[in-house]
């Protein structure tokens, strides 16, 4: 990098607002007015989102945005103009015009005409052109099954591709405060800033890498700042007032992890590698549009209180492909449950599940899927956890049951059978509720003198979702420890573990330098989140049922 272009600014302050569609309302307020930020990003998008987002504008054209954006910027749009701060967000969803027009009809009736203006990036959407890729021979198969999507074709409802950060420059370079997009990946709204301010080149591909992963890493926002930290989470000071990350980025593609003085929460090595793992495919293969991140080349090191930085980061040539988030319509699921009190609540919930299965079946009613689970008992480790629960002394269990079919009228059959058995099903039970469309682990001496422990003496992890496929990243908690894992928790050791719990293969890799293992555990989440009849739909827990593993100690 010349030392001119290094000059152009030494330090761009990226604050997250946002991590999904649905946090913490208060985020981008407090990241505005708790200390000096230049730029605020907002994450609104993934594929369970946009395929909600596109049934809102088929029904009415002017949504499919995320609408809670709007007032919310409009709360800080005045602060955004007095203190200079500008605006990277995916909101738009699939209709980034719309969201737009709506924040500019706030910012006039704030008396800020005139004085912000607002980028759109448009171009992802990809549906009035499917017929067109696929005559041009771009068969379009699914990343996990490899089926082309002219089998499902006839029953689209949206395509979007996922644009990079180059976009966003551009609108940044035409002076936008405020950048509105439909599908831009997470980490391009922070990487765009980035590139913006340090003037870097489209082939700066270890800095662009470096730009993602700052992106990857402040995307889910308090998730790396003491959010959903399974590290000591009990010793994570005030969670109540937990401080959003802020990437305090330089030139030459190194920056920290922090955030503002005063708010709770905690930023540390070890709660950063949660988030580096989280949805992670192969790590030497982070693929975006902008480049290919090799995360096994991070290097991490606490730089104070608060304040994590990054370095090393490398990085290779964007592919010239771009992944598409195509929704379909697959059919009706519906989910119902009911919750059973102490004494015998386990077995009492388990009689209901067997009568409410026999009268489904007399009425000749068939489903493609349907999964009871016992929320309180095995719904979300499955049977690692009814080994050793205490399912006698259970205070209330929740039976929770899932049907999923192509015919509606079954479905909707299925819902009217759930609150009857209040009256004429097993005792003790309340809480009915109905959705849908129309013990501690105990140590054991292994042979050879040797003794058996959980992981979770030994690591931490988390998990996350891409389609039907499970990510589990797992951490040693000291670094003597990693060698342990590595030896003892292999993929086919993983893969019995979760027997019966997912359908497809697991896959391992390494990453020495953070201290960690990444899993891919195939055909684990029941077809994935829209479809899904799990709990666990998304996979966010399978971290700590990994946990549970036993692995072998000297005495």
């Amino acid at each position: 990098m010349t030392a001119q272009r290094a000059s152009l600014s030494p330090t761009v302050r990226i604050a997250a607002g946002q991590g999904f569609w649905g946090d913490w309302l208060e985020a981008p307020y407090r990241q505005v007015t708790g200390g000096p930020i230049d730029y605020l990003m907002m994450d609104y998008l993934a594929e369970v989102t946009m395929s909600i987002m596109q049934k809102q504008k088929s029904r009415d054209p002017s949504l499919g945005y995320a609408t809670d954006f709007v007032p919310l910027m409009e709360r800080i749009l005045p602060t955004l103009a007095e203190r200079g701060i500008k605006v990277t967000a995916n909101a738009g969803g699939v209709n980034p015009r719309a969201c737009a027009e709506a924040v500019a009809a706030a910012a006039r009736a704030l008396g800020l005409a005139g004085k912000l203006k607002i980028g759109i990036v448009t171009g992802d959407d990809l549906l009035g052109r499917l017929d067109g890729l696929l005559a041009r021979g771009h068969q379009l198969r699914n990343l996990d099954t490899g089926r082309p999507l002219r089998d499902v074709r006839d029953r689209v409802l949206s395509a979007n591709a996922y644009l990079g950060a180059w976009p966003v420059v551009e609108a940044l370079r035409r002076d936008a405060d405020i950048v509105i997009t439909g599908r831009v990946t997470d980490t391009g709204l922070t990487l765009a800033p980035m590139i913006h301010a340090f003037g870097w080149r489209p082939d700066d591909w270890d800095l662009l890498a470096a730009g993602t992963v700052a992106g990857h890493t402040i995307e889910c926002g308090a998730q790396c700042s003491g959010g959903n930290c399974l590290v000591e989470w009990q010793r994570i000071p005030d969670l109540a007032n937990v401080g959003y990350p802020i990437v305090a980025a330089h030139p030459d593609g190194t920056f920290e992890i922090t955030k503002h003085a005063g708010t709770g929460g905690r930023i540390t090595v070890a709660g950063v590698t949660e988030q580096l793992v989280y949805e992670m495919g192969n790590p030497a293969e982070y693929i975006t549009p902008d480049c290919v991140a090799d995360f096994t080349t991070i290097r991490l090191a606490q730089a104070g209180k608060d304040r994590v930085r990054v370095s090393g980061v490398r990085g290779r040539p964007a592919t010239d492909k771009l992944k598409v988030s195509i929704a379909y319509s697959y059919g009706y699921k519906a989910v119902g449950s009911l919750v059973y009190a102490w004494p015998d609540a386990y077995k009492k919930a388990k009689a209901a599940d067997r009568v409410l299965r026999q009268r489904l079946k007399d009425l000749g009613l068939g489903f493609e899927a349907m999964l009871s689970e016992f929320v309180g008992a095995d719904a979300t480790h499955g049977p690692l956890a009814l080994a050793s629960a205490p399912l006698g002394e259970l205070p209330e269990v929740q039976l929770r049951i899932g049907v999923r079919s192509p015919d509606r009228a079954a479905v909707e059959r299925f819902t009217r059978e759930i609150a009857p058995l209040i009256l004429n099903g097993p005792p003790s039970v309340t809480g009915f509720a109905m959705r849908g469309r129309s013990k501690a682990v105990k140590r054991r001496r292994g042979p050879s003198g040797r003794r058996r422990v959980p992981l979770l003496e030994l690591a931490h992890a988390r998990s996350g979702d891409k389609g039907d496929t499970a990510n589990v990243g797992l951490i040693a908690l000291k670094p003597e420890y990693y060698p342990i894992l590595v030896k003892q928790v292999t993929a086919a050791r993983v893969t019995r573990h979760f027997k019966g719990m997912i359908k497809g293969p697991v896959e391992r890799y390494e990453l020495p330098n953070l201290g960690a293992l990444n899993f891919l555990l195939h055909g684990a989440l029941d077809g994935g989140g829209t479809i899904s009849l799990k709990t666990d739909a998304q996979g966010k827990v399978l971290s700590t049922a990994l946990l549970r593993l036993e692995i072998e100690l000297p005495r």
